[in-house]
């Protein structure tokens, strides 16, 4: 009866083991009003300690970039491209995916410029990236959102 019960106990915990999803890294975002038209919209990634995801810009071998998609209004456009900063940015040779790549740790900030007409008050999207530690990769995912202009 005790094994019977050990063995219970032991599957239950492996059930909940295998469940738990891995999230190292968090989303904020928010706009920052630079005129009556015109806004930073700025994303900011937060990871866990020996977490990394990738920069926009990088070759089409090796993991997935981070991406931003904004839904198509006509009285919303886009200036420029998406900035990147990050204190921990770590440009060069990565073992992981064996190529010259850009990654952040800590946290990184995305940054896009818009100008805005008719009274929109909101703008929403997604955005995909992917993230690895020195070992493993998680699948890419992707984050909507909804920013509101103030």
């Amino acid at each position: 009866m005790k094994n019977i019960f050990l063995f219970c106990a032991l599957m239950v915990a492996s059930n909940i083991a295998i469940g738990q999803v891995l999230t190292p890294v968090s989303w904020d975002s928010k706009a920052e009003k630079i005129s009556d038209t015109e806004y930073s919209l700025v994303f900011t990634a937060t990871l866990d300690e020996g977490w990394y995801l990738y920069s926009q810009f990088l070759g089409n071998d090796g993991p997935v970039p981070t991406s931003f998609e904004f839904v198509e209004n006509p009285n919303v456009k886009l200036v420029g491209k998406t900035t990147e900063t990050g204190a921990s940015k770590k440009e060069g040779y990565d073992e992981l995916f064996d190529m010259n790549l850009v990654k952040f740790g800590g946290t990184a900030t995305f940054t896009q410029k818009v100008t805005v007409s008719n009274g929109v008050d909101k703008i929403s999207g997604a955005l995909t990236y992917m993230t690895c530690d020195e070992m493993r990769c998680l699948p890419p995912d992707e984050v909507t959102f909804e920013i509101v202009l103030d």
